[in-house]
C-alpha cells in the first residue's frame, strides 16, 4: 500500500512536469517565433500570397518565349555543406549477355541516387529551421517529428511557384559603387567572401532596372560566387569556407516587401562570417522561421544576369519544379527564367 502510494504521487508530480514542460514549450514557441499572418493551422507560409491575379500579372513577363536555365546539373562531386553527401549508382544488370528481356532482346538502365535533399540548387522548407524546438508560425517539432518524416511543415505543403522572378545584381551594384572585393580564385567578377550586402544595395540593385518589389515576387542574387561552384571539385574548399551574402537587416526588408523566396549563387544567401559570430545563420531564421519564405540556394545566376544586363529587363516568369515530397525538409529544384 505504501508503495502504491509513492508510486501513485511521482506519478501525478510527473504529469504535473509534464503537463507544465509542454506549457512552457507552447509559450517560449509564441515568445521565440512570429505567428503566420496566415493563421494558426498555417502550413504554407509565403507562398501564400502566391494568388490566381499575381500568376497573371507574372504571366505578362513572357514576352519573347526566351528560357534561361537557373539550376546546377545535379552530378557528384559538386561542393556540399558540412557531411552532406551524394552518390550515383547505375544499374545495367539487363545488358549481360542473355539478361534481355523477350525476343526483342530489349535491355534497360535505372539509377540510384543517394542524396540528402539539401544538395546542389536546392530549396529550404518550413521544417528546415527553428529556434529550439520552436519552427514556423510557432510549431513545436518535437512532436511532428517521425524516423521516415515531418508531421508538420513537410513540402507537400506548398503552392506552386508560379510568379514574377526578379534578378538583382549585386556584382554591377558593387562595381558601379566602387567597393567591389572579388576573390582571386573567381574566373569572372564575384563579390568575395564575408561581403554583406545591405537592404541599400539591394534596392541599389532593383533600381538599376527600374523594378519595385511587389507582393509574391521570387527574388534571387547574384554575386558571382557561384564561378567556385562551377569550378567543382577544385575550389569546393573555397567555395564552403565563407560568401558573400545579405546582413539582417536585408532579410528583414525583403520579408517586409513580401516576397515568396530569396535565392542565391551561393550555399547559404546570407553572408558568410555572419555579421554576429556568436549567431549561426540569423537570416535563415529571419526568412524561413519567422516570415514563412522559402530560401533557393546555389542558384545558376551568371546567365540570367547578363541576359537583364544586355536586354536591361531584370524581370522574368518563374518556372521551378519542386516535388511534393512529403514530410521532407528541402529538396532538389529545377529552375528556368522564362523571358
Amino acid at each position: 500500500m505504501k508503495h502504491s502510494v509513492i508510486i501513485g504521487a511521482a506519478l501525478s508530480v510527473l504529469a504535473l512536469f509534464c503537463t507544465f514542460g509542454i506549457a512552457n514549450a507552447q509559450s517560449d514557441c509564441k515568445t521565440l517565433v512570429k505567428p503566420s499572418p496566415f493563421g494558426p493551422d498555417d502550413q504554407i507560409g509565403a507562398t501564400n500570397r502566391i494568388t490566381p491575379a499575381v500568376t497573371t500579372a507574372a504571366a505578362a513577363e513572357i514576352q519573347t518565349g526566351a528560357v534561361v536555365p537557373m539550376a546546377y546539373n545535379l552530378v557528384d562531386g559538386v561542393p556540399l555543406f558540412g557531411t552532406r553527401f551524394t552518390k550515383t549508382m547505375l544499374t545495367t544488370a539487363s545488358l549481360v549477355p542473355g539478361a534481355e528481356y523477350g525476343k526483342n532482346k530489349l535491355t534497360y538502365m535505372e539509377d540510384t541516387y543517394l542524396s540528402q535533399s539539401h544538395v546542389g540548387t536546392h530549396i529550404d522548407g518550413m521544417g528546415h529551421i527553428g529556434i529550439m524546438d520552436c519552427y514556423y508560425n510557432q510549431t513545436p517539432m518535437g512532436k511532428f517529428v517521425t524516423q521516415n518524416g515531418l508531421k508538420k511543415l513537410g513540402l507537400e505543403n506548398l503552392k506552386t511557384f508560379a510568379t514574377r522572378g526578379v534578378i538583382i545584381d549585386m556584382v554591377k551594384v558593387f562595381q558601379d559603387a566602387g567597393k567591389l572585393q572579388t576573390n582571386a580564385a573567381c574566373r569572372m567578377p564575384c563579390l568575395d567572401g564575408g561581403t554583406v550586402i545591405t537592404d541599400a544595395d539591394i534596392q541599389a540593385g532593383l533600381k538599376m532596372y527600374n523594378v519595385t518589389l511587389r507582393d509574391g515576387d521570387a527574388v534571387f542574387l547574384h554575386t558571382g560566387w557561384g564561378d567556385l561552384f562551377n569550378q567543382f571539385p577544385a575550389q569546393n574548399a573555397n567555395y564552403n569556407k565563407s560568401e558573400p551574402g545579405i546582413s539582417k537587416a536585408a532579410a528583414q526588408w525583403l520579408a517586409d516587401q513580401k516576397v515568396v523566396l530569396v535565392g542565391s549563387d551561393t550555399w547559404a544567401v546570407e553572408v558568410i562570417p555572419s555579421e554576429d559570430a556568436m549567431e549561426a545563420f540569423p537570416v535563415h531564421a529571419i526568412l524561413l522561421t519567422d516570415n514563412g519564405i522559402h530560401i533557393i540556394e546555389n542558384v545558376r545566376t551568371d546567365l540570367i544576369a547578363a541576359e537583364a544586363a544586355s536586354s536591361k529587363r531584370a524581370t522574368f516568369f518563374l518556372s521551378m519544379t519542386v516535388p511534393k515530397a512529403v514530410g521532407t525538409t528541402g529538396t532538389f529544384v529545377n529552375i528556368d527564367a522564362i523571358r
